[in-house]
C-alpha cells in the first residue's frame, strides 16, 4: 500500500515536471531549429521580431506586417507567431498555478481573472460561444487578444485545458494566416500603384485609432473615477 503511494506521487511529480519543460523544450528547439534551417539574413531579421512579440503593446496585428514590409516571407512569419501562441497557450493550461507566480505575468492573469468574473463587456460574449468564442478572441487582430489571454479565458468560463489549447491554436493559425494574407496584398499594391496602396493604408490607420478611441470611451464609462 505504501509502495503504491510512492509510486503515485513519483508519477504525479513525474507528470509535473513533464508539462511543466514538455513546452519549453518544444518551443527553444523548434525556434532553434528555424534559426538553423534560416539563411542568416532571414534570421537576423525575423528573431527581433519574435522577440517583440512577447512585450505588449506589440501583437500579432503589428508584428506580422512589420516582417512582411522588411521581406520575411509572410507564411513563416505567419506560422512563428501562431506557433509562439500555441506553446504559451500549452504552458498556461498545463501550469496555470504556477504562471500565476511569475512576475508582471502573475499580476497580468489576476487582473484579466477578475474582469472575467465580474462579467467584462470585453470578455462575457465568449462563454456562451465557449470553444468558438475563444477560436474568435483569438483571431481577432487587436491587443490582448493572444494565446495567454485566450488560455486564461478558456479556463474561467471551465473549457478543459485540452480543449482550451485547441482553441487558442486555431484561432492563432487562423488569425495570423489571414493577417499576413492581407498585410501581403496590401504590400503587393504598395509596390505597384504607391497612392492606392498608401490610401489604403492611411485608411485602415484612422479606423484603428477611432476603434481605440471608442473603445477608451467604453471603459471610462464603464470604469467612471471615483471622486
Amino acid at each position: 500500500m505504501i509502495s503504491e503511494e510512492k509510486t503515485n506521487k513519483h508519477l504525479i511529480l513525474l507528470k509535473g515536471f513533464a508539462k511543466f519543460i514538455l513546452p519549453i523544450t518544444v518551443g527553444v528547439g523548434t525556434l532553434t531549429a528555424l534559426g538553423l534551417s534560416l539563411d542568416n539574413e532571414t534570421w537576423m531579421k525575423l528573431w527581433p521580431l519574435l522577440t517583440a512579440y512577447f512585450f505588449p503593446p506589440l501583437g500579432k496585428e503589428s508584428v506580422i506586417p512589420a516582417a512582411i514590409a522588411v521581406g520575411i516571407n509572410p507564411l513563416l512569419i505567419a506560422l512563428s507567431i501562431a506557433f509562439i501562441d500555441s506553446i504559451v497557450s500549452l504552458f498556461v493550461v498545463w501550469n496555470y498555478d504556477l504562471t500565476k507566480k511569475i512576475p508582471l505575468i502573475g499580476g497580468f492573469i489576476k487582473k484579466v481573472e477578475e474582469l472575467g468574473r465580474k462579467g467584462s463587456k470585453r470578455y462575457r460574449w465568449i462563454k456562451p460561444l465557449r470553444f468558438i468564442g475563444i477560436v474568435l478572441f483569438v483571431m481577432v487582430p487587436f491587443q490582448g487578444s493572444g494565446g495567454l489571454v485566450g488560455s486564461i479565458l478558456g479556463r474561467l468560463i471551465g473549457m478543459k485545458p485540452w480543449a482550451t489549447w485547441a482553441a487558442v491554436t486555431t484561432g492563432a493559425f487562423t488569425g495570423c494566416l489571414l493577417i499576413a494574407y492581407f498585410a501581403n496584398i496590401l504590400k503587393s499594391i504598395l509596390i505597384k500603384n504607391f497612392i492606392l496602396g498608401l490610401t489604403l493604408l492611411i485608411v485602415l490607420l484612422i479606423a484603428f485609432i477611432l476603434y481605440r478611441v471608442a473603445k477608451t470611451g467604453n471603459n471610462q464609462k464603464n470604469n467612471p473615477k471615483r471622486k
